[in-house]
């Protein structure tokens, strides 16, 4: 079994540990994209089945929004090779995200398909977490969107209690930083799977990462402090709604 450095080893336990994410007997359902992110992910829920003084069940699970070009193929030979059970499936999300009005972008509707069809493959077959591979840059970057584009102050969190308890969301490498995720990639020898959507490089997303690229180039312990504060709030420095 390839093994985490010890840096990605604390991180990874120590954001674990801090929201309880994994328990006896949970069943956790992994939300994998084909990104380098979301089979990290599995990997590490899966070498931590060797490690983790308690059992769980996996099953990662691939929604193909039925791009132009499927990669269901590519992304089912990488979680083979992981050795992790694994569900994929089709459907038509793209073209009813594209048929969609609202005044929402087609990103929006396409990413709520996928993860309301997510959360109802979890109740069906009974599982109680959902694994998602967010991390440090990925919070800071939702933090950084709300804020300019939304008009509040929030962020994806580690653990999420959804419809009353039965769900949690939980997302175990979010004290990791890309390039931790990069380096882990490489030492389990994961191929990423390059996302087929034609918008894929055209969204708000990208736009914060550019700027907080710049951003952290000024100062290196901008990206720390930043995280930092979204655990820090001065609630009487705030304006009153």
């Amino acid at each position: 079994m390839r093994e985490l450095s010890k840096a990605a080893n604390r991180n990874i336990g120590q954001a674990m540990h801090t929201y309880t994410m994994l328990a006896d007997s949970d069943r956790v359902l992994i939300a994998v994209s084909g990104g380098v992110d979301s089979l990290v992910l599995t990997w590490i829920l899966k070498h931590w089945l060797h490690k983790a003084p308690i059992r769980y069940e996996i099953l990662a699970v691939y929604i193909d929004n039925g791009f132009a070009r499927s990669t269901s193929d590519k992304v089912a030979e990488q979680l083979q090779n992981l050795g992790v059970p694994f569900l994929i499936e089709k459907t038509d999300f793209w073209h009813r995200a594209a048929a969609a009005e609202e005044g929402k972008s087609v990103c929006f509707h396409c990413s709520r398909l996928r993860r309301n069809r997510l959360f109802t493959i979890a109740q069906e077959q009974g599982f109680n977490k959902i694994g998602f591979g967010h991390h440090k840059d990925d919070l800071l970057e939702t933090f950084f969107i709300n804020l300019l584009y939304a008009g509040n102050i929030s962020t994806m969190v580690p653990k999420q209690k959804l419809f009353n308890g039965r769900i949690h969301i939980i997302r175990p490498m979010a004290y990791l930083e890309k390039e931790d995720i990069m380096e882990i990639a490489v030492t389990a020898s994961i191929v990423p799977v390059k996302n087929p959507c034609p918008q894929d490089n055209d969204s708000k997303r990208q736009e914060a990462r550019r700027v907080l690229a710049a951003l952290y180039k000024l100062d290196p312990k901008v990206k720390s402090n930043m995280f930092a504060a979204l655990s820090n709030i001065r609630q009487d420095y705030l304006l009153d709604s």
